[in-house]
Parts: C-alpha cells; structure tokens; sequence
C-alpha cells in the first residue's frame, strides 16, 4: 500500500487571470478562467495515459510496463496483471489505454505498446476484460505489419469512433519517413480496425495491400479526439523542428509528411522545400517553433461550461496544455494554460465526471484534476 497521501494545490484567482492574460496568444481579453489543480497522485513513473471507469477510480499506464488501478481519490494504487511485456528502449513502451464504448457490459480494455525487440519492433494493440486483479482473456488484435530497426515513432494513440470502430496511429519510425506515403506499408498512417481487430468493410483503402489504412502521410501523430457534437476527428502529430501540426483527419486523405512540412531537419536541412502541393491536407494549425504535442481532449463536460467545445493539447516543450477555440474549421483563438505545474504535460483527459485531468512526464509524474476554483 503506498504511503501516498492526496494534496490539493489552489491557484488563486489573482495570480491565474495574471498568467492566463500574460499567455494568451490571440484570444479575447475575457478568457481567462478560474481553476484549482488537485494532486491526487505524484507517485507515478513516466505514465502516458489515463481512462476513468464508471466508478471513477483511473487507469494509468505507465511507459515502463505498468498498468496502475487507481482509486477516485488517488488514495492508493495497484498494478494490474495480464499486461504484456512491452520493448522499452528510445520512445518505446506501454502507450494509450481506450475504454470500449459498452465497457459497463463487457469490460474491455484496449492497450497500445511497444512489442519486439531492437531488431524488429511496432506498434501493437491487446485487448482484455477488466478484472479485480487485472486484464484477462487478453488477445492481440495488431500488430503494424512493417516492423522496424529504430526504438522512435511508434505514434500509438487510439480513439474510438461512435460506429465502435477503432483508430489507431502508427508513426514512419523516425528512419522510415519516405514510407508514411507508401500505401504498401502501415508506417506513417492511421488505421481503422473493427473492435476484433478485423478490416471495416468501408475502409477507403480496403482492396489493397494494406486494407487497415484510414489516412496516411504521417510523421508521428500522438493525438486524437472527436468532437462528439459535430463528429469531426482532430489529429495532432509531431512535426521535425518545427511544423507540429493539428489536421482534420479525414477518410482516405494524405497529410503530406514527408513531401509537405512547415519544419526542417534537426540538423536545420531541408526535408522538403514544399509547405504545400495539391492533393495533400494542409494542416488546422501548425507551430514554429514546436511545442512537441502530447496527449489532446475536446472537452464537453459540465464543470467547465466556458470551456465546453475547446481542444486541450499537451506541449511537452513548453511545459504546458494549450487550449484552442474552433469555429467553423478555423482555430479562432488560443492560449497557455498550466504552466505554473512546471511540468511536462504528457497526457490530456476530458474525464465522464466533468473534469479535465494532466498527466505529467517523468520518473516521479502527476495524476492531476483541473477543477473549477469554486469547487468545494
């Protein structure tokens, strides 16, 4: 049992409008907001990503190769069993946990990772029923079908759809950039697969070799939500140095990486000398200098009513989330919110209670809730 004990950290209104003004780069002088930050874990080794279960308690995954069961009150946790060994070297790890949509019913859970070794690795995805002392049943339902020599770019963020469909992003593997527009190869897309793991009949790509491709023309796409009220999907990836990106992803499109870029190598060359070219999306939104975007959310909770159909995206170079109005396909305003944590922000959550919740990167990371000052 942890020796843990929960503390709240209170942000007072004075100092938070200061920071929000201070940091909002386009936006209206009227944005800013009250909010408290809650510890409730800060125990946790570089954890990647958090889901909350029906009775609030958390799911966090770990980088390292844990699964943690968290109470609602981040009293204590425990780890779970049934989780598969993941390669862990370079970027290389446990990554995204994903509730499936009827999980009051079937209990399952859905787990991104690392699988292989420094030879021959990719991103894979298990599936297994939540139970008191882990997952079980637990069967493999991907694996990218070109593996690779490199422990970066595995992307493997995972989302939902509300037609139970699953998306799964795949990064080109840092060395393998020239095959995120090789439709013969999983690297550098975004695949849609049923629940199972089997091929959606309606996949753009499905007679070729490759029927699992939803889009493709990626570098390393960590970010994915949906806008429950209009349907639309958000995609954010990392860009070289520079060109971070946030793209309306839809069916069948190229989002150009490598031939299009807002961003050069790190060794300042070119990788294309073209932003642009037809028959590519260009991006929402895009960011020189980068702020390496981790975890989004699109938040609809009631907690927050001003906050209600914002995207919220970790920057790991800033230290910070970034929270971005949309409308009418256009990003219309955005802002620096968290910085006072100090901390980087590796994942972001729009929780079923309402609240937004951070996890922080590092050996010592943060389960953190975001609630309204007011809160009791």
């Amino acid at each position: 049992m942890s020796k843990f004990r929960p503390k709240t950290a209170l942000i007072k209104l004075g100092p938070l409008r200061a920071t929000v003004l201070a940091l909002c780069l386009f936006c209206p002088l009227s944005w800013a907001t009250e909010y408290q930050l809650e510890t409730l874990r800060n125990d946790l080794q570089h954890p990647w990503s958090v889901v909350q279960l029906p009775d609030h308690s958390f799911l966090v995954s770990e980088r390292g190769g844990r699964v943690l069961h968290i109470p609602a009150d981040g009293s204590s946790s425990r780890a779970l069993q049934g989780i598969p060994e993941p390669y862990v070297a370079g970027q290389g790890g446990l990554f995204d946990l994903a509730l499936h949509p009827q999980f009051e019913h079937n209990r399952t859970v859905y787990l991104s990772y690392a699988k292989g070794n420094a030879k021959e690795n990719a991103t894979a995805v298990i599936r297994g029923q939540l139970s008191a002392s882990g997952l079980e049943n637990v069967e493999q339902i991907l694996v990218v079908k070109d593996p690779k020599d490199t422990p970066q770019h595995y992307a493997a963020r995972l989302l939902f759809l509300p037609d139970t469909t699953l998306l799964v992003t795949t990064g080109d593997g840092f060395d393998y950039r020239e095959q995120a527009q090789n439709l013969d190869s999983e690297l550098g897309k975004v695949l849609r697969i049923n629940d199972d793991g089997s091929v959606p009949s309606d996949n753009p790509f499905v007679d070729s070799a490759r029927p699992r491709i939803f889009s493709y023309g990626h570098r390393n796409a960590q970010g994915l939500a949906l806008d429950a009220d209009s349907g639309d999907i958000y995609l954010h990836e990392h860009g070289p140095k520079g060109g971070d990106e946030l793209n309306l992803l839809q069916a069948g499109a190229n989002y150009g990486w490598p031939a299009v870029t807002y961003g050069v190598d790190y060794n300042g060359a070119y990788v294309s000398p073209f932003k642009s070219l037809p028959g590519m999306q260009a991006p929402l939104h895009y960011w020189v200098p980068s702020i390496a975007p981790s975890g989004m959310a699109w938040y609809k909770g009631h907690r927050f009513p001003q906050w209600q159909g914002d995207l919220f995206i970790g920057a790991l170079v800033n230290k910070e989330v970034r929270q971005l109005k949309i409308k009418d396909g256009l990003v219309t305003a955005e802002q620096a919110l968290f910085s006072e944590l100090k901390a980087r922000i590796r994942d972001v959550y729009s929780a079923p209670d309402g609240y937004l919740y951070l996890l922080t990167d590092s050996e010592q990371g943060a389960l953190i809730r975001v609630r309204p000052a007011a809160d009791k």
